[in-house]
């Protein structure tokens, strides 16, 4: 499926998908993509067929990776599926499509200013401004996981790319009160997640990269590449502090980050 043609049957499959509901077998689509370039190629065709952005720069995204050491990837999420959530409220997700509620309590950013192509170019010399000069807020969110791929996952190693060009398995993105940034110390941030009626979970300086600012460049170059430009306001989910849960149906998740703030959803 190398080269434009396999790009575009790609992304018609996952468009299908989605606009049916069902998910799609992997193994025929296993080796048909080289690399991350190619899934985001991907991903910018179901967006443009699905009429996500109208031609703009997504203004929420998802980013992250397991560690500092690998390479970080990105998704601009539909904003359909975004929903914010009052304190003291419970966001309703009742009604929607999942194949898959895997659940990820994160902290989003917001960004501060407009960022620019040009000026990310600069950072390559080591100019990178701090975290408090790019993002204005953060938010407790909890990202739904969500797939178009059906299960059981071939064992492969091109099945990230196939993950990834899914618009990096995202489902659904719930935000809590944005509240003023401050680039405190991580390592000692605690977070409690419930789902369901199981106990609840701690965590507490589990963040995969030490912290959620730690990402901002190679998210920023990713965003402004092509010549873009990342509007203030844009929102970036920025890594599962608790690993990945699941929730069933009718379930409702409680997630609470001690002087950051707290959110609840319901299935």
């Amino acid at each position: 499926m190398i080269g434009d043609d396999g790009i575009q049957r790609l992304a018609d499959a996952l468009v299908g998908a989605r606009r049916r509901g069902q998910a799609l077998p992997m193994a025929p689509w296993l080796g048909g993509l080289r690399d991350a370039d190619e899934a985001y190629a991907v991903q910018d065709r179901v967006a443009a067929a699905l009429g996500w952005f109208g031609g703009a720069p997504p203004r929420f995204w998802k980013s992250g990776g397991p560690s500092r050491q690998t390479a970080l990837t990105h998704a601009g999420l539909p904003p359909a599926g975004v929903q914010a959530v009052a304190p003291g409220q419970t966001a309703s997700l009742q009604g929607q499509h999942f194949h898959r509620r895997g659940i990820e309590a994160e902290v989003a950013l917001r960004t501060r200013r407009d960022v620019t192509a040009a000026e990310v170019a600069t950072w390559a010399t080591g100019q990178i401004p701090p975290a408090h000069e790019l993002v204005d807020a953060m938010a407790v969110s909890v990202e739904v996981v969500d797939t178009r791929w059906a299960p059981p996952a071939p064992e492969a190693q091109d099945v990230a790319w196939l993950k990834l060009a899914d618009q990096q398995s995202h489902g659904a993105l719930v935000l809590g009160e944005w509240r003023a940034f401050d680039d405190r110390d991580w390592s000692r941030q605690r977070c409690e997640l419930r789902i369901g009626d199981a106990p609840p979970q701690s965590f507490e300086g589990t963040h995969p990269l030490g912290g959620p600012a730690w990402l901002l460049p190679p998210w920023l170059a990713h965003a402004t590449r092509g010549g873009r430009t990342v509007p203030a306001g844009t929102v970036v989910t920025t890594g599962s502090w608790s690993g990945l849960g699941d929730a069933a149906p009718g379930e409702r998740v409680a997630l609470h980050f001690a002087d950051l703030g707290a959110l609840a959803l319901q299935f």
